[in-house]
This record gives structure tokens, sequence and C-alpha cells, in this order.
């Protein structure tokens, strides 16, 4: 295969969706109601918000002191909406992503992250 193959964004989404729903850690997180209602409470734009503040300061940070443990497993959908989607923390993100942890997340980063994050919970909401 040649070297310049390069993907679209498309694939590159149904790609990543289908390597994090063959994970057996990943694909076992779901909203639950109450997660469910407080989005429809506060709407998909709130939520956004929300996963742009969390991700610009847990894993934007070129060093983050508690690296693999700053991200709660419940009381936010965005939380649960970050490890389904290997989010939680730069050394997944390294790992799923191909963003190297070493330095600080540029903007285009922190949006694709949240988009990833987004998408998520928009396939949850469809699947409640």
């Amino acid at each position: 295969m040649s070297g310049d193959f390069e993907m679209t964004k498309d694939e590159w989404y149904q790609q990543l969706f289908e390597r994090l729903g063959n994970s057996r850690f990943r694909s076992r997180f779901h909203l639950k109601q109450t997660e469910i209602d407080y989005i429809h409470e506060k709407g998909l734009d709130t939520i956004r918000e929300h996963a742009r503040d969390l991700i610009a300061r847990r894993e934007a940070p070129a060093v983050i002191p508690n690296d693999g443990r700053q991200t709660p497993m419940r009381g936010h959908p965005v939380f649960i909406a970050q490890h389904a989607t290997a989010t939680c923390c730069r050394g997944c993100i390294r790992k799923w992503h191909k963003i190297p942890e070493d330095r600080e997340l540029s903007p285009i980063q922190q949006a694709y992250l949240v988009d990833v994050i987004m998408i998520w919970i928009e396939k949850e909401l469809k699947n409640a």
C-alpha cells in the first residue's frame, strides 16, 4: 500500500467508532436516563459548551499532574462520553486519536475531541 493514503473525515470517524464499539471497556459506557434528562433540560449547545470547557481545562494543557485520573466516571454526560470515546486523558487520546501527549492541544485538536464527544452523545440520544 502506498504511504500517501489519506482517510476522509467520515472514514476516520467511522473507523474510530467501530474500534470504540469493539472495545469491551469503551462499549460498556452508556447514558442513563438522568443524563439524558439533563441533556434535554440543558440542550445540546450547552452540553457542547461544557465539553469545550472540560477539554480545554482538563485535557488541553501540555502537562496534567493527575493525567489518567482527571475525568470522573460519572456526574456529567460529557464525563461518560469521554470514557466511551477515549477522550478522558492524554494517554487514551494518544492511543486512540493519534494526538501526542507532550504538548498543548491546539484549538483544532480540541474542537476535534469535542466533536467526537458530541457525536457519541447524539448517537446515545438516538438509541435511547
